[in-house]
C-alpha cells in the first residue's frame, strides 16, 4: 500500500457563522482556508486538515481529538472562552495519555489529549 499524503475530518454545522466562531475559538486562529461560501478549513498538524462546512451534522462520528501539551489549562480555557461543559480529564492504568470529551454546538464530538510519556 502506497502512503497517504494527509487527512481530511469534515464536521457539519447547521449555522455556519456561530460554527465558524466557535471552531475560531477552538483553535484560537482563524481558518488557513476558505474554498469556498460555508466551507472552511484549520490545518491541524502538517497534511491533517479539518473542514468545518454548513450541512447537518452526522449522528454518531467522532470525536476529533486534538493533541494538547497541557490538557488542564486547554481544557479551562475551552471551558472559559467557549462557556462549554467539558467532562473531567479522564486516564487509564497503562495508557500513556490523558484525554477528555465534550460537544461542539451542533453535536460534533470533539475532545483533547495529552501524550503523558512524551
Amino acid at each position: 500500500m502506497k502512503k497517504y499524503t494527509g487527512v481530511t475530518f469534515q464536521v457539519r454545522v447547521t449555522d455556519y457563522e456561530e460554527g465558524l466562531s466557535w471552531y475560531k475559538t477552538l483553535f484560537n486562529r482563524n481558518p488557513d482556508f476558505i474554498p469556498h461560501e460555508n466551507f472552511a478549513e484549520w490545518e491541524i498538524v502538517k497534511g491533517t486538515w479539518l473542514q468545518v462546512a454548513k450541512g447537518e451534522p452526522a449522528v454518531g462520528n467522532g470525536p476529533l481529538r486534538l493533541g494538547v501539551h497541557n490538557i488542564y489549562s486547554e481544557r479551562e480555557r475551552l471551558i472559559e472562552s467557549l462557556n462549554t461543559t467539558i467532562e473531567e480529564v479522564q486516564t487509564r492504568e497503562g495508557v500513556p495519555a490523558a484525554w477528555c470529551t465534550f460537544s461542539d454546538p451542533y453535536g460534533n464530538s470533539v475532545g483533547l489529549f495529552e501524550e503523558l510519556d512524551a
